[in-house]
């Protein structure tokens, strides 16, 4: 189901004013049975989903484990091929273009990997994994390759010595500057963050934040951040939308979206965020039952087993998206 998108800002599309337009995305991965591998059925990882991101702009993508975040970003950037829908980039239709025509995409979109351990190369010292992208696309002469690099680290917080030393010698903070500054030096107008903090300690994090939030303001740079911790997500987002079992629920602002959440799973994963007061009472809701299967066929609303709200009709007829107002979007029989 096509589903309309709207700016970060509110505003209906104008159709072209966003840096990345995103319609009906889809991913289905194929179920194979028996000795022959005959597909039985698919995994619908991400199944409709629409949004656009304005250049500069952040758009925090949020929900359980398994909900289809990662896969949106992989998508996007072709990292994986999307099964149906439209990624548009810059007015160029991502999903169109052929691996010769989308090489030049490819610096201007980048993607900082959650785990910084494993997204390093070990055999390359840290210059060379900055350098190694940039010399492959042509992004400076290489007279001025090292000096480029040196002046990337040092906006990510690096020392111009550790351009000899190898990912092992770092800390897992560090490591994901130097992920930061692999994808920063491809001058890049657009970067999936996928969870880059999840794996840091708390004091790490915010160091990382703040970072990614000084180098959108410095380079103009749209994200979409991608994260379990709803805190984080409301300190660096402009909108943000809530994922469940591969669609899009809710998406908003993200004042209005942490100041009146709609959708009965948002506020469910909302009554979760930890407050830093012992007086204060939290008023959590526990969402009762499993969460289905990704491979079933949906009548109505796939939430609908796990909410305590839930009718008759929910269980029996798919909910089409609404706007409640200001460019807030729920899909939900509830408000109708």
């Amino acid at each position: 189901m096509s589903q309309p998108a709207m700016k970060l800002d509110g505003a209906p599309d104008s159709g072209g004013s966003a840096l990345l337009s995103v319609r009906n995305l889809k991913k289905y991965y194929p179920i194979r049975a028996g000795f022959f591998g005959r597909v039985a059925g698919q995994v619908r990882a991400v199944d409709g989903v629409s949004f656009d991101i304005p250049r500069g702009k952040t758009l925090g993508l949020v929900g359980e484990s398994g909900c289809g975040k990662t896969t949106v970003g992989k998508a996007i950037l072709r990292l994986t091929e999307p099964t149906g829908g439209e990624v548009s980039f810059d007015g160029k239709p991502v999903h169109r273009l052929d691996h010769k025509q989308l090489r030049p995409l490819r610096s201007r979109m980048q993607i900082i990997f959650q785990d910084p351990y494993s997204s390093l190369s070990p055999r390359l010292p840290v210059g060379e994994i900055i350098a190694e992208a940039v010399r492959e696309h042509g992004i400076v002469p290489r007279s001025e390759l090292n000096s480029y690099i040196t002046r990337v680290m040092r906006s990510c917080e690096l020392q111009t010595y550790h351009k000899d030393r190898y990912p092992h010698e770092f800390s897992g903070g560090q490591r994901q500057r130097i992920c930061i500054a692999r994808a920063l030096a491809l001058k890049p107008e657009f970067i999936v963050c996928d969870e880059p903090v999840s794996a840091l300690d708390v004091s790490i994090q915010a160091q990382i934040i703040n970072l990614l939030a000084d180098l959108q303001r410095e380079f103009g740079m749209a994200y979409l951040f991608i994260s379990h911790d709803l805190s984080v997500v409301e300190h660096i987002s402009d909108a943000v939308g809530v994922m469940y079992l591969g669609q899009m629920v809710e998406y908003g602002d993200c004042r209005e979206i942490f100041r009146n959440p709609l959708h009965p799973y948002t506020q469910a994963l909302f009554s979760a965020i930890p407050v830093p007061d012992p007086t204060v009472r939290l008023d959590r809701i526990i969402l009762e039952g499993s969460l289905p299967s990704p491979a079933q066929e949906f009548k109505g609303c796939r939430f609908a087993s796990r909410c305590r709200k839930h009718m008759d009709r929910c269980l029996n007829e798919i909910p089409q998206e609404k706007d409640a107002g200001g460019g807030h979007r729920i899909a939900c029989h509830l408000y109708e």
